[in-house]
């Protein structure tokens, strides 16, 4: 029988980890494995109460282990991924859930059966849906230079005229699709490719890394699929605070250059950030005309600017950037 490790990601929401746990304790019933949850050196007590709560409620499947740093979103699953099943042993599938991501009960035997049943696919990963029902789009395309000037423009035109190549998929409405790249939100990885393609990139903090992560996977002929069967709710964005960001951190600007830069050379990035910036200045044109509000971030615009040209003058360097984590979580989604 194949084995899942499971990985969950803590940092200071032991509450509702333990909720992700729980769900993940009873969406693995029948299914050999183990549940991993890192606390990424949240420094408010988590640990301790993850401990204790495991303990308490006998859960024999699961084990709390400590990152010893706050490195990211990526870096923190490694950790998980890293120490294996108990007893160190690797197992045949890592299953990546965010801490605020509850499993139905047969959404990870589904993701299983589907990497099982398809030995060309290295990744699989679920619909979520918000705990109100509403969907939440995670299948991607990979992003390119087209995509950022359809996404910054935002016009029906341009929209329909670079088709395939807008980012965001349409959500089917049952079985499954192939997909540039899914939300790590639940995200299944076969072993097998990790061992080939080396984990999650940690000179990402945040964002980008499950998206290099299936290019990486996919420059090795591994495929990645959503599953549309395996459904997952999702609160989102609770430990990073995006839904109340009043300006772009940094460490986005950071990880989408790294991105670009790492996947297709610094050129490349320079051309995908002056094709952002020409749709967003004519989006901006049509708000102005239409007095309408642009809906991005305050100075957007000028940050992405100013982020590209201080990157694009510093000499390349082989070493993980490591961000200014502030009191930033890296337990996030894409959502």
């Amino acid at each position: 029988m194949s084995t899942v490790l499971t990985v969950i990601l803590n940092w200071r929401t032991p509450d509702m980890t333990l909720r992700s746990v729980e769900s993940a304790l009873a969406a693995m019933e029948g299914i050999e494995g183990a549940i991993t949850v890192v606390d990424n050196d949240s420094g408010d007590g988590s640990e301790a109460m993850l401990r204790q709560a495991v303990a308490d409620r006998g859960w024999s499947r699961v084990r709390v282990v400590q990152a010893g740093r706050n490195g990211g979103f990526g870096a923190g699953n490694n950790v998980g991924i890293r120490a294996g099943l108990p007893g160190g042993r690797k197992p045949d599938y890592v299953y990546i859930l965010n801490s605020d991501a509850f499993p139905a009960p047969d959404a990870i035997h589904l993701l299983l059966d589907h990497l099982e049943a398809h030995p060309g696919t290295g990744f699989a990963g679920s619909y979520i849906h918000g705990v109100d029902g509403v969907p939440h789009t995670t299948c991607f395309r990979f992003p390119s230079v087209w995509s950022e000037l359809e996404a910054a423009a935002r016009t029906g035109p341009i929209t329909r005229m670079l088709r395939r190549h807008v980012v965001p998929m349409q959500i089917p409405d049952a079985g499954v699709m192939r997909v540039g790249w899914s939300a790590g939100c639940s995200l299944m990885m076969r072993q097998a490719v990790l061992d080939r393609i080396g984990l999650f990139d940690e000179g990402f903090f945040l964002y980008f890394e499950e998206t290099d992560l299936c290019l990486r996977a996919a420059r090795a002929g591994w495929a990645t699929d959503y599953v549309r069967a395996s459904q997952v709710a999702h609160i989102g964005s609770e430990s990073t605070g995006m839904k109340r960001w009043t300006r772009t951190p940094r460490y986005w600007f950071d990880s989408r250059w790294r991105y670009f830069t790492k996947s297709h050379g610094r050129a490349y990035a320079a051309a995908a950030t002056l094709a952002h910036v020409a749709g967003g200045a004519l989006w901006r044109l049509r708000c102005a005309l239409t007095r309408r509000e642009t809906g991005d971030p305050p100075h957007f615009l000028r940050d992405l600017i100013a982020h590209s040209l201080s990157m694009g003058t510093r000499i390349p360097s082989t070493a993980p950037a490591v961000p200014d984590t502030g009191a930033i979580s890296p337990a996030r989604s894409q959502t």
